[in-house]
């Protein structure tokens, strides 16, 4: 195997692992959100509270940051 041929397996190797790690965090983001919606938000908002729905906001834009934050880096 030549070097160019190591070295773009080397780098698909290491963007593979970036993709299975901001996967698996995206998984667990999503889960921890769906469920705090769920139990936070859902009742919140029947009860017309802003405050949940802030909150909410809140973590949504970290997973967008967070989000932009990997696209810059790879």
């Amino acid at each position: 195997m030549n070097d160019f041929n190591r070295k773009v397996e080397d780098a698909s190797a290491r963007v593979n692992k970036s993709v299975e790690e901001a996967a698996a965090f995206l998984e667990k983001e999503t889960a921890e959100l769906i469920n705090y919606v769920n139990r936070e938000i859902v009742p919140a908002v029947r009860q017309n509270s802003s405050k949940a729905l802030r909150t909410a906001a809140e973590k949504m834009s970290r997973l967008a940051d967070y989000l932009e934050e990997q696209r810059r880096t790879q």
